[in-house]
């Protein structure tokens, strides 16, 4: 028998802000929680339980504080090893948290942050690495929509700027009698959920609300988008045509590839290397802009094109394009945990740390050490396999700054679809690699300053963003006076979970 997740919490009693079970998006049956998720579980429960009663706290307060993420890493830790920076006086006392992780002390630029243009996508939110989150992640239009973005990504974050980021979809940019469509008349259907041109109008009202500049944001246009089907070729005018809007309207920053999408309707996808991307390539820096964000892994989201997500395309065009650099988008991960069997499908050998299509990335790197202009971004990536599974967390993380360096790993969430990006930043923040997996594996501890490359300062370099600037300029501006005005209020993340799980668990 199946039960909605926030129903089995109501009767066991649980109130978690982190998984710790995977829970079913109806697309499979739910499997059961597994014994180390169960002493995760229990942990976290009886350790809240003892520190809420003595505080004078209900137990859903203390959750929803920094007490409560510290109650959940350290249950993890007792499970999993110690693989979480946590002291047992930050479950304690909220002091302990702020002396030991100060706010500012790392300026984080998110570089794949989504919301949709009054789409709801039901099962982002219910996903199954997610579900005992304990957040209230509702799967309505105004929950995926831009205001419920600006709270989640900044006033319940410590993020300072977002990219905002493109999906698969197209814009139509003429009319059957040949007038310049706008805003929606330029997208229909699946095309409308986050198209160029709301991304554009969206960074502007943000920034324009802020008195500065919080967001950036990318351009959804690729090779196949504009297509002529009666001589089975790029429709170069049209697709050039998007180009300079995408590049001088809309003011984007990054284009955003989805290889094993058609939404041109060519009958197939595109590589990174096939010439149709390269002739692309080409008026691009003829334009100007040289930076390409794809999404590699994940391959589930198409069943006859999803081969083209693996990351092999990636090693010619970077070869070939020194002077573009191209963002890898998941790190490769091709198996997500809302998969059935994702472990053993991703072919995950503990005995080297190797995962697909993850290797095929890093075997690039090996064969071209000299290589500078490939990046990977751990959106959906570091954020699931912390909670996941921390091991293969570690094989992921360390052989991403074994091989790229930490220069060349850049942060990215994937939220809002997975709700506020604060409890990612807070395990990122005390993520570590074991001595164990160091030593035997050549990885290298994550420094402080690992940190703060990979939380921000590389994407900075990439999209141009002058940080000292940002600091001065970020405390005084609008937005930061609302977040404040916000937390003065009592604002807080909220703890509940949906999706299904066994009623037997």
């Amino acid at each position: 028998m199946w039960i909605r997740k926030i129903l089995r919490d109501m009767k066991k009693g649980v109130d978690s802000p982190m998984p710790t079970q995977a829970v079913s998006n109806e697309e499979f049956i739910p499997r059961p929680q597994t014994d180390a998720q169960k002493q995760v579980e229990h942990h976290i429960g009886e350790m809240a339980e003892v520190r809420a009663r003595k505080l004078g706290m209900d137990r859903r307060t203390f959750m929803s504080s920094s007490m409560g993420l510290a109650v959940c890493f350290l249950a993890s830790n007792k499970v999993f090893g110690n693989c979480w920076d946590v002291d047992e006086a930050e479950t304690w006392e909220p002091a302990a948290y702020d002396e030991k992780w100060p706010k500012g002390e790392y300026f984080i630029i998110d570089v794949q942050a989504h919301f949709t243009n009054g789409v709801a996508i039901p099962g982002f939110r219910t996903m199954e690495f997610v579900k005992n989150m304990g957040f209230n992640l509702k799967e309505d239009v105004e929950a995926y929509g831009y205001k419920n973005f600006v709270k989640e990504m900044f006033f319940d974050s410590e993020t300072l700027m977002v990219v905002i980021s493109g999906v698969p979809g197209k814009e139509e940019n003429r009319g059957p009698d040949g007038r310049i469509l706008e805003r929606q008349e330029r997208t229909r259907g699946i095309n409308r959920v986050l198209p160029s041109w709301y991304m554009a109008e969206a960074r502007k009202e943000l920034n324009d609300l802020a008195g500065s500049e919080r967001a950036l944001n990318q351009g959804n246009l690729a090779p196949n988008h504009y297509w002529d089907k009666a001589d089975n070729r790029v429709d170069k005018a049209a697709t050039i045509e998007q180009m300079e809007r995408e590049i001088e309207k809309y003011g984007i920053g990054s284009w955003k590839w989805y290889c094993h999408t058609d939404p041109g309707g060519s009958g197939g996808g595109f590589q990174l290397d096939d010439d149709n991307s390269q002739w692309f390539i080409e008026e691009s820096r003829k334009r100007g802009l040289k930076l390409i964000s794809v999404h590699k892994g994940y391959s589930y989201q198409s069943r006859t094109l999803g081969h083209l997500a693996n990351p092999k395309d990636v090693e010619k065009a970077a070869l070939r394009n020194p002077d573009f650099n191209f963002v890898v988008y998941h790190s490769a991960i091709k198996h997500g945990p809302n998969e059935q069997n994702w472990k053993e499908s991703n072919q995950y050998d503990p005995n080297t740390g190797d995962f697909e299509w993850h290797k095929v990335l890093m075997d690039i790197k090996k064969r071209n050490p000299r290589m500078n202009n490939v990046y990977c971004e751990v959106g959906s990536f570091f954020n699931i396999l912390a909670v996941i599974d921390p091991v293969m967390c570690m094989h992921g993380m360390g052989k991403n700054i074994k091989y790229y360096g930490s220069d060349h790993v850049v942060w990215g969430t994937d939220c809002l679809w997975w709700g506020s990006p604060q409890w990612a930043i807070d395990a990122f923040k005390r993520f570590q690699i074991s001595d164990e997996l160091c030593e035997k594996f050549g990885y290298k501890k994550i420094t402080k300053e690992d940190k703060a490359n990979i939380l921000g300062l590389n994407a900075a370099r990439l999209y141009k963003v002058d940080v000292n600037a940002k600091r001065n300029a970020f405390p005084a501006d609008a937005l930061m006076r609302l977040k404040l005005s916000y937390l003065d209020r009592g604002g807080q993340r909220s703890n509940a979970a949906y999706g299904w799980v066994r009623a037997d668990d």
